[in-house]
């Protein structure tokens, strides 16, 4: 178990190494190729500042994803957009573990429950005991909180059964509510960020004096890039979020079933 998430901290590790390689290459091959068309045409001055496009343009190749991703990011603000970044990768990282919580929870609870009725049968409760709590999972949880109050009867059992039900399942809710804060987040902060986008633009409009279309469209696509930013944060942190619900309930049904079973074993053990 721990070697696996080491695992995972060296490969996210060796990722981020990556990107940071990959970003600080990225300036100089732009740099090469804005030495290029300066050469070319010297008597035409560069313009301030150069895109990915600027430079492709013209060339007859596609501008890569990721210099989209990085252009489309500075245009968006790199305040608002770092806050919507940030809010995907908490979110991802949040429903990642959850993932991992939920898939390492998962019993085969009829075989759980067969291994229990033969420790009963073999060396009593005391070896059901041993079975549940050399078993690991919420459901061999549950069986070994309603088999330590045995003793006190089958309706002290049932209470305990789904006492420590609620329990296992308010484990399994863990963090859900910041998934869900994330997904509210993200496009408010998108729909702020458009706004502020705006008044950027009418301020822009105002001191050119001229309701130019240039000027409008150009503050206008500035100002919806953060709120497209926010919308698929949202979008993608919501389909991790019902993911996570659907094997929540899966669970819960198997645990419902499982301690039904359980009962059902303990009685028919008790009239023996």
């Amino acid at each position: 178990m721990k070697k696996f998430f080491m695992f995972l901290a060296v490969a996210g590790a060796l990722t981020f190494t990556a990107s940071i390689a990959s970003a600080q290459d990225q300036p100089a091959a732009e740099g090469e190729a804005t030495e290029q068309v300066q050469e070319a045409a010297p008597a035409e001055e560069a313009p301030a500042q150069l895109t990915a496009e600027d430079l492709l343009k013209g060339t007859g190749e596609d501008v890569p994803f990721h210099q989209q991703l990085k252009s489309y990011f500075i245009q968006g603000g790199p305040g608002f957009m770092s806050l919507i970044l940030l809010c995907l990768i908490i979110g991802l990282a949040l429903a990642i573990e959850r993932i991992l919580y939920l898939s390492f929870a998962k019993t085969n609870t009829k075989k759980l429950v067969a291994k229990v009725d033969a420790a009963l049968k073999e060396g009593g409760v005391e070896k059901a005991k041993e079975v549940c709590r050399n078993t690991k999972g919420p459901v061999a949880s549950i069986f070994y909180d309603g088999l330590l109050h045995y003793d006190e009867g089958l309706d002290v059992v049932e209470k305990r059964i789904a006492s420590s039900g609620g329990v296992q399942m308010s484990l399994m809710e863990n963090n859900l509510s910041w998934i869900s804060l994330f997904i509210a987040i993200a496009p408010s902060l998108g729909f702020l960020g458009t706004v502020i986008g705006m008044v950027k633009a009418f301020d822009a409009i105002e001191a050119a004096g001229d309701i130019s279309p240039n000027i409008v469209a150009g503050g206008m696509k500035v100002a919806l890039i953060t709120t497209v930013a926010g919308l698929i944060v949202a979008m993608i942190l919501q389909v991790f979020y019902n993911y996570i619900l659907s094997r929540i309930d899966a669970l819960s049904i198997d645990m419902e079933e499982a301690s039904i079973d359980l009962v059902d074993t303990l009685a028919k053990y008790e009239k023996k």
